[in-house]
């Protein structure tokens, strides 16, 4: 099938670049002249795990293109997707729609028969609807659908999210579209992948849900952790007791700085602000927004109390500074709010990160940022992990001992444990552990 994706960030990049290792073939449009000669060039302006690869392959067996020109690209095509970002809006958290429906306008001027135009990116309730009438309204002679198919695509690893996943959502209100996002999505078939036809209404909503739900979870076991430290208890075997429980599993119970990335801030955000709205308000929700911003302010209390209440003129090494590991992204990550307080506090914060540097350097400009691990915790009053990259778990630790100013470690991901880092001599500090 011929596919148009409209956007090539992280989402678009990912879902056209997978959708044309499908066989289908893809172009993928951008606005950003820039962008798109990076593509072009092969170079890929995210990091993701395997995705180059993929994107090279294709490119060369003529199934992916980039391109500028939308008109061109949305032309015949058999399906539009809309994978353009939906920033909180500032003032009030709603998702800001105006890239979703300025896409809207421009694919209802270049279609040239029937399609179906999919709304790959995460919107709330009752998008699809409006989409719908600013197709109808621009085009009015025009056959053409409107389907949500929200994606669940986990950073790091969205290459295997997107030809592995759990279950393809896909909200269409007539058998057409069915039987094109079904036409699609059938290379996944031979996988057993579940696909989930719903209404377009609940498919938008299921995103939301999801996201909040998950980001309920992770609130859960770092509230758990705090508790677990104040009664002696271990919250990663509390984790594992509780997770093991097939109704509640054992993913995202990992107690840490809080949540961030592109995500779940955002999409919880707007799920509460669409809730009120709708005269139907989600409180868990709302309280487990408001109790992980404070949770990311308060780890830099951690850092404080480890150095003795005070790191005016210190050294603070920090390992990590992407949301999460495998990912070059800083959007919303807790190492922001981290350094932030540490630099407002007179902390000298030096940073590291395997990926997210060039995009560290874009929003916090008042810390030194170092080669790797061993340079940047030389000289350091305290090293702070922040991010578990698995390229810090098996780190020369008596090597960093012997470079530090002090030997004190405030581990905000427990990737080592509390007996061998007392064995070694440093003065440690974890999350929800004795």
């Amino acid at each position: 099938m011929r596919i148009a994706m409209i956007g090539s960030g992280y989402v678009g990049l990912v879902s056209g670049a997978c959708l044309a290792d499908f066989g289908h073939v893809v172009t993928c449009v951008d606005r950003d002249p820039g962008r798109i000669a990076m593509l072009e060039r092969g170079e890929i302006p995210i990091f993701e795990p395997g995705l180059e690869d993929i994107v090279e392959s294709n490119v060369r067996q003529k199934r992916l293109f980039f391109t500028t020109d939308l008109p061109k690209a949305v032309a015949g095509a058999d399906a539009v997707f809309i994978a353009v970002g939906t920033p909180s809006r500032r003032g009030d958290g709603h998702a800001d729609l105006s890239y979703v429906y300025g896409a809207a306008a421009e694919i209802a001027k270049a279609l040239t028969g029937y399609a179906v135009i999919v709304t790959k990116s995460t919107v709330p309730v009752g998008t699809g609807d409006e989409v719908e009438r600013i197709v109808r309204e621009l085009r009015p002679e025009l056959q053409f659908d409107v389907v949500s198919n929200p994606e669940f695509l986990r950073e790091g690893a969205a290459i295997s999210d997107f030809k592995r996943p759990d279950r393809i959502v896909v909200g269409a209100e007539t058998e057409d579209a069915r039987d094109v996002m079904s036409e699609i999505y059938r290379p996944l078939f031979l996988n057993q992948s579940p696909i989930l036809f719903t209404g377009r209404r609940t498919s938008e909503l299921t995103k939301y849900a999801a996201n909040a739900f998950l980001a309920t979870k992770i609130t859960f076991i770092n509230e758990i952790a705090d508790l677990c430290e104040k009664v002696g208890a271990n919250v990663q075997d509390v984790a594992r007791g509780i997770g093991l429980d097939k109704r509640i599993g054992s993913k995202f119970l990992h107690a840490g700085p809080g949540y961030g990335g592109s995500c779940f801030p955002k999409d919880t955000l707007a799920l509460v602000r669409t809730a009120q709205e709708a005269g139907a308000p989600v409180q868990i929700v709302e309280t487990v927004e408001r109790v992980n911003k404070a949770r990311k302010k308060a780890m830099a209390e951690r850092v404080l109390a480890a150095c003795g209440g005070s790191v005016q003129d210190k050294k603070v090494a920090l390992l990590g500074l992407a949301f999460k590991p495998n990912t070059d992204d800083m959007r919303d990550a807790p190492s922001i709010d981290i350094v932030e307080a540490l630099t407002k506090a007179g902390a000298k914060v030096h940073g590291f990160d395997p990926e997210a540097m060039e995009q560290a350097k874009l929003i916090m400009k008042d810390i030194a940022y170092e080669q790797d691990p061993y340079d940047c915790a030389a000289g350091a009053d305290v090293l702070v992990i922040v991010t578990e990259w698995d390229a810090f778990r098996a780190l020369d630790m008596l090597r960093i001992k012997e470079t530090m100013k002090s030997p004190v470690v405030v581990d905000l991901r427990n990737i080592y444990r509390p007996q061998d880092m007392k064995r070694r001599g440093f003065t440690y500090t974890s999350i929800g552990r004795p």
